[in-house]
């Protein structure tokens, strides 16, 4: 079956996943925010399809996992942590009591002296990035871009920038060196608003942004096959499909580095237009080089694998959107 572009988009416009239908409105379509189609779509997020879903777990706390919640980390990948994330991706704020809630919990119990978040057990000297990334761009995409305590985190991340313009989680060994694995701070900065960065912020943003490009979104050490697949969520991990969401995010869509990158892309789009959820995290398949005791992980899954993914066609037509109208 050829490529129907118009097909692709009524299947993305379904009203039965609000989030997709939310985002193919505004992302690809270009409608106003103030358009009735996007707010009775924006509307319906938490009452139908993956948001309802998650939402319907939620504790009246405000946690999830009753089993280990405490932590609002573990178990890995269903704790609160990793739904409130999911959430702030499909669209739903703190307007929201439920999620307005866990937003509070976890600036109350993770913010640390240091400006940055970490669990509140950790015995680190500072904290950690991925969290502080993860957390700054979540409590953005959910209303808190002015709260001091996550102005302090885009701070700390400036601050914990590595001498070449990337990030690292174990700063200690990382001798100034970031790697391309450590996307989460400067996902954090491609949500907040331009008008809200400091001078440092920019500078920061500018050296993010040239770290990824020399490496044209991939190229870093031996290749590493799990960054060749498309996955949602990402949680913590990388890949192509997350650089180049998050270069094109912050402006960068013209930049002939990425081409590499955009032609992976392009390869993986089936005949029908469509982008398929090559894995679910953690992804364990060919070339990932690492095991892990899956007693102590549940995937959280949206859209099953190996299926053709509302969410990564999204966000591929969305890359190619940003990258036709900066060129």
């Amino acid at each position: 079956m050829a490529s129907d572009p118009g097909r692709t988009i009524e299947w993305l416009m379904e009203p039965s996943q609000p989030a997709a239908r939310y985002r193919a409105l505004v992302s690809l379509l270009g409608q106003k925010e103030t358009s009735s189609e996007v707010l009775d779509a924006r509307n319906s997020i938490p009452k139908r399809g993956w948001a309802a879903t998650l939402l319907s777990k939620q504790q009246p706390d405000g946690k999830w996992e009753w089993e280990a919640r405490e932590s609002l980390y573990v178990p890995k990948y269903v704790s609160t942590i990793w739904n409130l994330i999911v959430l702030a991706d499909l669209g739903v704020t703190a307007v929201d009591e439920r999620v307005r809630r866990t937003c509070e919990l976890f600036l109350s119990e993770y913010s640390r002296p240091d400006g940055g978040f970490d669990t509140p057990n950790s015995d680190w000297r500072r904290s950690e990035l991925c969290l502080t990334g993860n957390l700054a761009r979540t409590l953005v995409q959910c209303g808190y871009e002015d709260d001091p305590r996550v102005r302090s985190a885009f701070e700390w991340l400036v601050s914990n920038q590595m001498e070449d313009g990337g990030w690292h989680c174990f700063y200690e060994r990382a001798f100034g060196k970031g790697t391309l694995d450590c996307w989460e701070g400067l996902s954090a900065f491609a949500v907040l608003p331009k008008q809200k960065w400091t001078r440092s912020m920019k500078r920061t943003v500018e050296m993010g942004v040239e770290f990824y490009l020399r490496k044209q979104l991939f190229k870093q050490g031996k290749m590493y096959a799990p960054w060749l697949r498309f996955h949602y969520p990402v949680h913590y991990y990388y890949d192509v499909l997350v650089g180049l969401d998050v270069v094109t995010a912050l402006g960068y869509g013209g930049d002939k580095r990425i081409d590499p990158a955009l032609g992976l892309m392009a390869e993986k789009r089936k005949r029908d237009g469509r982008w398929v959820m090559d894995a679910v995290h953690p992804d364990l398949g060919a070339g990932a080089g690492y095991r892990m005791d899956k007693r102590k992980v549940t995937p959280l899954v949206l859209e099953p694998e190996g299926e053709p993914s509302k969410w990564i066609t999204l966000t591929c037509l969305t890359v190619m959107k940003r990258v036709e109208e900066a060129r």
